[in-house]
């Protein structure tokens, strides 16, 4: 994420403000440097995806829509006007080597096992490869996701409280701890600060999201899912 020179209320953060593209070329080819560590492609989208929701049987908390069942489907022309748009994004990712996804999802599963420590997608987190990549994510319809900038967060394992109750978790030797809490995915989760400001990533927006791998120049960027309120939310991600 880049930021803007004023400072936010004299507190030492500064206000955010994503930089943006208007294609996909620029998207894929534009390296993250520096502060920024998220690249939005702004579109205001054309045609009607909440009709294509109607028309899928959405009887699991998330379902996978392929490309076979989009193509079957039998759409009003703003319908079909949103179809393209979802074959076309699929097609420039597919082309730049990722594999998209299009998700229907009501909700994500909740993870319980440490009330004090939810590792599930609604709590800010970065992303991890094993390889250089990056996060590519649209919302056509439905909750969008949030990111906010790394300063205004604290990795969830460095605040000693949370760092004691997992150790008694642990109960292990000393030199193995740090393993367990990558292992668990612990590393990965963040706690926002009181001065944190999220930002939504609004509808129809294609972002690309830098991701914590060995090459990468940047820090990985903090985002969380949405509370979907009863809505269905029509996800790429990839």
């Amino acid at each position: 994420m880049i930021y803007q020179d004023a400072l936010n209320g004299g507190i030492g953060l500064v206000q955010q403000r994503p930089y943006c593209v208007t294609n996909f070329q620029d998207l894929i080819s534009t390296p993250f440097q520096g502060e920024m560590n998220a690249l939005c492609w702004a579109r205001e989208l054309k045609g009607d995806f909440t009709e294509i929701i109607a028309k899928i049987d959405v009887h699991e908390n998330m379902i996978q829509l392929d490309r076979a069942e989009l193509l079957d489907l039998k759409l009003s022309e703003q319908g079909q006007l949103a179809r393209e748009v979802l074959l076309n994004d699929l097609r420039l990712l597919e082309t730049h080597g990722a594999s998209p996804t299009l998700n229907l999802i009501q909700y994500y599963e909740r993870d319980d096992a440490y009330p004090f420590f939810p590792t599930d997608v609604y709590s800010f987190h970065v992303d991890r490869s094993p390889i250089p990549t990056d996060t590519f994510l649209c919302t056509y319809a439905g909750a969008p996701s949030e990111i906010i900038p790394n300063a205004q967060a604290t990795q969830k394992i460095e605040i000693p409280e949370i760092r004691e109750e997992l150790k008694k978790i642990y109960q292990g030797p000393e030199e193995g701890f740090d393993l367990f809490l990558k292992e668990n995915f612990f590393d990965l989760h963040y706690q926002t600060k009181p001065v944190a400001s999220p930002f939504s990533l609004g509808i129809g927006h294609l972002w690309k999201l830098a991701i914590d791998h060995p090459e990468s120049q940047v820090l990985p960027c903090l985002h969380r899912a949405p509370e979907e309120n009863g809505q269905v939310r029509l996800l790429l991600i990839c």
